[in-house]
């Protein structure tokens, strides 16, 4: 008797065990093809969302001028952006007898870090301008006899050798700026089209006049009569003069950004 009950607990036995080891099996290949359903979603998804990550560009317009802005994707929030802006304004005008003409050129490059601490479209823009070009150049004709002031000293312009003068204002070639705005020209999204708001300023130093200037200038009585050119206390109060300028376009170190574009993702 006790040899067939351990005949028949053997025979139990015998089946239990592959039965468990089957469904132990079973158990191990559904959680390794859970495992691997997650892999690939997730793979999938990082996959999808890396290949929104893909650049913009967008045309402008703003104080700097008209130009272009190309933004490459860094990480999730942040870009960096890299731009150009021009713009000509030339204008001719007389007054009191004196004749004018005076010319405004804006060149700039600017590289910008574009944050998007919210994960929308408002951004925060701490960059570079590059390059500067911007200047703005004038000439000036006065006719014989007109009176002209230089550093606070008047004088004549001589009727026999008029005056003639050129004018350059100009700023630092590259300097510090910080924007913040809204859209993204790079964004993560499907959409293709966006507009790009920008507000803010560029630091581009003291600003530097250089004054010149020919032809005769005499007393407010029209005598004495001199080469404006070689004569040193004209050119002392031409000097003088040119100081005055600078000081009056000090506010000019920091210039206004107010940009508007429109973009496309590529």
């Amino acid at each position: 008797m006790r040899n067939k009950f351990s005949i028949i607990l053997l025979l139990a036995v015998s089946f239990a065990i592959p039965n468990a080891l089957a469904s132990d099996s079973d158990r191990t290949a559904g959680d390794g093809n859970s495992a691997t359903a997650a892999a690939v979603s997730t793979s999938n998804k990082s996959e999808s969302t890396l290949n929104n990550h893909r650049p913009g560009i967008a045309f402008k317009t703003s104080l700097l001028g008209f130009g272009a802005d190309v933004a490459i994707p860094t990480t999730r929030r942040s870009n960096v952006r890299l731009g150009f802006a021009a713009f000509n304004y030339g204008r001719g005008f007389a007054k009191d007898g004196v004749t004018y003409s005076g010319r405004l050129n804006l060149r700039s490059m600017q590289a910008l870090y574009d944050f998007f601490p919210l994960g929308g479209g408002f951004h925060l823009s701490p960059g570079v301008m590059m390059y500067s070009g911007n200047q703005l150049t004038g000439n000036a004709t006065v006719p014989g006899g007109q009176m002209v002031s230089f550093g606070g000293a008047d004088y004549v312009s001589d009727p026999s050798n008029p005056l003639k003068g050129s004018g350059k204002l100009q700023f630092s070639k590259a300097g510090p700026m910080f924007l913040l705005g809204f859209g993204n020209l790079a964004r993560r999204n499907e959409g293709h089209f966006g507009m790009t708001f920008d507000i803010g300023a560029v630091y581009q130093g003291v600003p530097h006049t250089t004054l010149n200037f020919t032809g005769g200038a005499c007393d407010p009585i029209g005598i004495n009569c001199r080469d404006v050119s070689s004569d040193p206390t004209v050119q002392s109060n031409i000097l003088s003069e040119q100081a005055k300028i600078n000081h009056s376009a000090s506010p000019l170190r920091f210039y206004p950004v107010i940009s508007f574009g429109f973009g496309y993702k590529f």
